[in-house]
């Protein structure tokens, strides 16, 4: 029970439920390209991202000196749930519309550019 608790104190934070939310839409994404669609520092992005894999809810994937994330494989039901809550219902919202609206427009330097 203390992990799931865990997993909603994290999201509970705008910055980290903005990033899984971008995550779930977009899918495998560079921490540049985040960083863009937030319009937040690379190095506050990456520290938020390493609180949500540290509970288990993304993991990442370093290419050069580039950083990858994405969310886990759903493990069971919640986390299946949880995702497509991420995906359906909070694409509405004025803020997840104008990230998801900056990461379309962002570009990344790294060797794959933007990876779907």
């Amino acid at each position: 029970m203390q992990n799931i608790a865990d997993i909603f104190k994290v999201l509970g934070d705008p910055i980290r439920l903005r990033l899984a939310i971008l995550l779930a839409n977009e899918g495998e994404t560079c921490v540049c390209m985040l960083a863009h669609a937030l319009d937040e520092p690379e190095f506050k992005i990456s520290r938020h991202l390493g609180i949500m894999r540290s509970v288990g809810i993304a993991k990442s994937r370093r290419q050069g000196t580039w950083m990858y994330y994405q969310l886990i494989n759903p493990r069971h039901g919640l986390d299946r749930s949880l995702q497509k809550c991420l995906q359906d219902c909070l694409t509405d919202n004025e803020t997840v519309k104008a990230d998801l609206s900056r990461l379309k427009k962002a570009t990344c330097h790294g060797p794959n550019g933007k990876i779907k």
